[in-house]
């Protein structure tokens, strides 16, 4: 998994996006963790070329799973950004 996340996400958004604070990375791994356990397709001999969700859903015996699709909140992302920040300038000062 350690691998799939830098090969398929990080090693692409890392192109496109400066991170500056961890809510901004986490929010990239939200989103490719949604993608990839409810849209990507797997290969291999147990998911045959379905997705974690669905191969759970069929082992759980249920049509509906809970809501797996993380969205942080306004507050979340203020509170992370204003921790990173208040390191940044401590850092700052003692150097």
């Amino acid at each position: 998994m350690n691998r799939t996340l830098l090969d398929e996400c990080f090693r692409v958004k890392g192109r496109e996006n400066f991170y500056l604070t961890i809510a901004e990375i986490q929010r990239d791994l939200d989103e490719f963790m949604a993608y990839y356990n409810l849209d990507r397709s797997h290969q291999g001999y147990r998911l045959n070329a379905r997705t974690p969700a669905q191969a759970l859903r069929e082992a759980l015996g249920v049509e509906h799973l809970p809501e797996l699709r993380f969205q942080l909140r306004a507050e979340a992302l203020e509170d992370a950004t204003m921790t990173v920040t208040e390191e940044t300038d401590i850092g700052q000062q003692t150097s």
